[in-house]
Formats: C-alpha cells, sequence, structure tokens
C-alpha cells in the first residue's frame, strides 16, 4: 500500500495561507473567486482557485475540520494519488454545476462532500460523528444528502447547497469506482 503522505492536511494549510492572503489582501479574493466574471473572461482557473478561498473564519474552520478528518481516512483507505483526484474532481465539478445557479461560489466543501460520498460507498458502516450523534457513515450521508435538498428549497443563509449536492454525487460515482476496483483485486488474490 502507498505511503500516506497527509495531503489532506497539506490542503488544509493551503486553505489557511489562502485565508490568510484574503484578509491581507482584501481584493485578492475577487482574483479567485469564482463568478459570472470569471466565465465572461474564460479564467477557467477560478474552477480550481475558489476551492481554496472562504468566506469568514467560520466557514475555514468548518471545511478544514472536515477535510482534515475525513480526507485523511479516505487517504488512508485509498491512498494519496486516489484522494488527489476525488478532491480535485468533486471540487471542480461541483464549481461547474454551482456557477450555473450562484452568483459567485468559494470554498472547499463540494471537494469535501465529494470525500464523503466516496467515504459512504467505501466505509459505509465506518462509524462517524454527525449531526450531534454517533452513525454508520452510510447514515450520515443520507442525512447530509436531504440536508442538501433541503437546503437547495428553502435557504437560510448563503450555503452553496447545490454544490454540496454536486460534489457528494461525484464522490458516489468515485466510491463506486474504487470499491469495483478493490473488489476485483480481493478475485484476483483468492
Amino acid at each position: 500500500m502507498a505511503r500516506f503522505k497527509f495531503y489532506a492536511l497539506w490542503l488544509c494549510l493551503i486553505c489557511i495561507i489562502v485565508f490568510v492572503i484574503q484578509i491581507l489582501i482584501p481584493a485578492f479574493t475577487d482574483l479567485i473567486l469564482l463568478n459570472q466574471d470569471a466565465i465572461s473572461n474564460f479564467q477557467i482557473w477560478r474552477f480550481l482557485t475558489a476551492i481554496f478561498a472562504h468566506g469568514g473564519l467560520v466557514h475555514l474552520l468548518y471545511n478544514i475540520f472536515a477535510l482534515a478528518l475525513f480526507g485523511s481516512m479516505l487517504e488512508k483507505f485509498i491512498g494519496g494519488r486516489k484522494f488527489l483526484l476525488v478532491f480535485f474532481a468533486s471540487g471542480i465539478l461541483a464549481n461547474l454545476v454551482a456557477v450555473n445557479f450562484y452568483s459567485s461560489s468559494l470554498g472547499a466543501s463540494g471537494a469535501i462532500y465529494g470525500i464523503l460520498g466516496a467515504l459512504v460507498v467505501l466505509k459505509p458502516l465506518m462509524m462517524v460523528w454527525a449531526f450531534g450523534f454517533p452513525m454508520p457513515m452510510f447514515i450520515a450521508g443520507v442525512l447530509w444528502v436531504v440536508a442538501g435538498i433541503f437546503g437547495v428549497f428553502v435557504p437560510v443563509d448563503n450555503t452553496g447547497y447545490i454544490a454540496h449536492l454536486s460534489g457528494i454525487a461525484v464522490g458516489f460515482l468515485f466510491g463506486i469506482v474504487y470499491r469495483t476496483i478493490l473488489g476485483r483485486k480481493r478475485q484476483v488474490q483468492q
């Protein structure tokens, strides 16, 4: 098995550094944020850079906590390269969807929800603490999806629920692919 490289923690550090730059240079956020200006000016890098920008300290803290915890779990299970693929593909695809529904998008939530989606498929019975209770990962996944759907139809703040749902859908697909690959490897070994 590949050596654990702490990629989730490195990604958290990047988010923290970007946030410090956002605080020190407020105009920096406008350069990396995903919005309609980025689309009309063909600034495609913002689909990536927006993942590392955050709208405030609480937003950052929630995301780095989830990324450090669940990202490290997923990386340990599938390896660093596959983890990075899930993270970036989920984040970028969530942004591709979100930009069609919101005036702007920023944050690692779409990528993190991709990690959660992959874990739901790969480790459905793993116990996690979610919504104030310990529960199997698949139940937490169902609750995250239900909360996301509810948030789309009854928004209470500026949370990008559509990005969350897009990210978790991408993560589910990665989880299915990786679970299939792992199943085949086990059959070959027998």
